[in-house]
Parts: structure tokens; C-alpha cells; sequence
């Protein structure tokens, strides 16, 4: 039933003594804020002034939209410098959550080139697989995932994950087969998948195994999964040993390496693209923009 020119109007009324003083305070015209009186006047059904030949007063009603007046324009006020903060990067907060291999690598750089350039800013991270990463976008609980898809196939065994959401090119990731140090084929320069046919494998995350599986259907086998695990240190750890073989991305051999294994590049090239993950209206979000744009930097 208030609204807040209404209470300003009051205000000033009650501080300049007059309709006419209190529109040049504002900047208003005088019958614009006569009308604002009646309206005001008319919702709360009782008087606001009482006119004195060319001055009025406030009624007790009037005064009581005065005095509040004075607290809902603080709070405006405060409202206002919070938000230009936030438009400014001075302040705010972004989310973000991202697969394993990316937040060893890629994501810590981001955030350091994020605080060094916004110190104001406040980053929440989290770590998890596309679809954990992409289900937590979409119900609001992050504001950018770092996400991953293989040709062919979305950010998780679905197509249509990434379907509705804002997706940015952070960097193309190639496949790389890790052997233990003696193996037959350690001396090769490049390895195809169809020379390890016989191999034990050791597989990771749902996707990675997914589009291991897909390849080898391509060269006309099925890998023996022998051993699975998401934890890249125990893939080298179970290679190292000469329990398996397996397909590596290369942002893990970025942080993740043992002395007593050796990784040659998948022939024929074989790519995972990383993206930046968001919906359009929150890369619209300063904050997010910021953080996407340090992700592309950290990428290059």
C-alpha cells in the first residue's frame, strides 16, 4: 500500500514545511507531489497533513510514515551501496564446482588470478563429477561447474545434460595411455587402443569407462575391466604394479605422475573438451562473468 516516493514525499514534507519547499528538495514539481499526498491518502483511507493557510503539518499518521521513512531510506541506501559493490566486484560471491583432474590443475590458477584481480569477491569451490556438478547447477546450488564431455556424448552418459545451459570452451584434453615402465610397447612414440586389446584394464569415472568402452567397440573389442577406480594416484599406483593399462586424460598427468610407469599419447588422437558451465542469466552475474573469464585465462 506504500510505496517508497510516497514515503519520501512525507518526509520532506515534514522536514521543509510545505508542498512547494519539499518538491525542490526532491526535484519533484509541486503537483506531482500533491498527487502522491492524495494517493498516499486515499490507499490508507485517513489523513497524512493538515493544511495552515500556505504551511502544513504532518498528522499523527504522517508522522509515523515520516519516522519510518528514515529507516526504510537507510536501508535503501545500504541496498544500493551492496549492490554497486557487487556490480563493481568490490564484493559478492560465486560458486563453483569441478571434476577432480581440473581441480588440480586449471581451477586453482583460476581463483588465484580471480583474488588477485577481485580480492573483494568470495569463492565457494567444490569438487564433483559432471553430473553431480551439472544437477547442482541447475538446482541452484553452484553458479559455474567445470564439466568435461567426450565426443559424441554430454557432460555425462546423457546427451542432453548440457541442454538449457550457457557452455564456454575452456580447453581440449588428449587421451594419453599410461603402461608400466617395462611393458612390451613402453619404447613406442604413440600407441593405439587396439594394441592393448589383451591388456587387463584399470578404468575410471563412469564417463572415462564409458568412452573407453566406445573406442575399443571401434576397434572391434571389449576391454577386460579388471580393476575401477576414480582415484588417478591409485590408477598409477595398480599400472605401476603391472596390474593393468589404462587411458589417462592429460590435465591428471599434469599433478598426478610414478616413477615406475610411462604414458604415450592414444593414435589416433583421442580428445575430452573442458568447458565452463553456467546458465545465461548468471553469466550475466559480474562475479561469474569474472570467474569465467579467469578460467579461460587459466586454461591458455
Amino acid at each position: 500500500m506504500i510505496d517508497v516516493n510516497a514515503l519520501r514525499v512525507v518526509r520532506a514534507i515534514g522536514d521543509e514545511g510545505g508542498f512547494t519547499a519539499a518538491a525542490n528538495a526532491l526535484g519533484y514539481s509541486q503537483p506531482a507531489v500533491s498527487q502522491l499526498v492524495r494517493r498516499l491518502e486515499q490507499r490508507i483511507g485517513t489523513p497524512l497533513v493538515e493544511r495552515h493557510g500556505r504551511s502544513v503539518r504532518l498528522t499523527e499518521a504522517g508522522q509515523v510514515l515520516a519516522r519510518h521513512a528514515v529507516t526504510v531510506q537507510a536501508a535503501l541506501d545500504t541496498a544500493d551501496e551492496e549492490i554497486a559493490a557487487i556490480t563493481g566486484l568490490r564484493a559478492g560471491r560465486v560458486r563453483v564446482m569441478a571434476f577432480p583432474s581440473s581441480s588440480a590443475s586449471v581451477v586453482p590458477r583460476a581463483l588465484a588470478d580471480l583474488r588477485a584481480r577481485h580480492p573483494g569477491l568470495q569463492v565457494t569451490f567444490s569438487e564433483g563429477e559432471p553430473p553431480q556438478s551439472l544437477a547442482a547447477l541447475r538446482s541452484g546450488e553452484c553458479d559455474v561447474a567445470v564439466a568435461f564431455t567426450y565426443p559424441g556424448t554430454g557432460a555425462g552418459r546423457d546427451v542432453d545434460d548440457l541442454a538449457g545451459l550457457l557452455t564456454v570452451p575452456l580447453l581440449d584434453d588428449e587421451l594419453h595411455v599410461v603402461l608400466p615402465a617395462d611393458h612390451p610397447l613402453a619404447d613406442q612414440r604413440r600407441i593405439g587402443l587396439d594394441q592393448l586389446r589383451d591388456q587387463p584394464w584399470i578404468a575410471g569415472c563412469p564417463r572415462c569407462r564409458g568412452h573407453l568402452m566406445s573406442l575399443a567397440e571401434r576397434d572391434g573389442f571389449t576391454p577386460r575391466v579388471e580393476f575401477e577406480t576414480d582415484d588417478y594416484v591409485a590408477v598409477m599406483g595398480l599400472v605401476a604394479e603391472g596390474l593393468g593399462v589404462a587411458l589417462v586424460p592429460g590435465l591428471v598427468l599434469r599433478t598426478t605422475t610414478h616413477q615406475a610407469v610411462v604414458t604415450r599419447p592414444l593414435h589416433p588422437t583421442s580428445l575430452r573438451s573442458v568447458l565452463a558451465v553456467t546458465t545465461s542469466d548468471l553469466r550475466r552475474v559480474p562475479a561469474v562473468d569474472a570467474l569465467i573469464t579467469s578460467l579461460q585465462s587459466a586454461s591458455r
